[in-house]
């Protein structure tokens, strides 16, 4: 049985590409790659012939699991609900652990970018916010604080 090895990235379409990848560069995401893709071979994976898109991958310095912004320049995108809350159906959020959330959420704050609810605390584990980046995408910033 074909089984998941690891998990190496995950998607997000925006129409904004400079602000979205300005936005994950300013958490401490790096930009590994950017590029065009267009023709048969991703006409055939996304089921769209015709398409062209602007891809901008990121990856945190460690490595790890990544996020791919796309832009799509053909067909044009189709507008999402920029004030989703997580009780929609969908990708509601990406999460990453951060070492200072306070200081992170002051630099969003500082460029514009604001708390979905509030500062949560898990068990003495864990604290934890929701940030509501550029269009719309809700992004889990947690620290461990125990």
């Amino acid at each position: 049985m074909g089984r998941v090895r690891r998990l190496d990235h995950v998607g997000i379409t925006v129409a904004d590409l400079e602000a979205a990848t300005a936005f994950f560069v300013g958490l401490g995401l790096e930009v590994e790659g950017r590029m065009t893709m267009e023709g048969e071979f991703v006409d055939t994976v996304i089921g769209i012939p015709g398409s062209r898109s602007e891809i901008v991958m990121l990856r945190p310095p460690d490595g790890g699991a990544g996020v791919e912004l796309s832009r799509f320049l053909r067909p044009d995108h189709e507008p999402g609900s920029p004030t989703a809350m997580s009780t929609e159906l969908g990708l509601r959020n990406v999460a990453f652990e951060v070492e200072d959330l306070p200081a992170a959420l002051e630099r969003l704050a500082a460029d514009g970018y604001g708390l979905v609810g509030g500062v949560g605390e898990y068990e003495h584990v864990w604290r934890m916010a929701y940030v509501r980046g550029p269009e719309g995408i809700i992004v889990a910033l947690a620290e461990r604080i125990g």
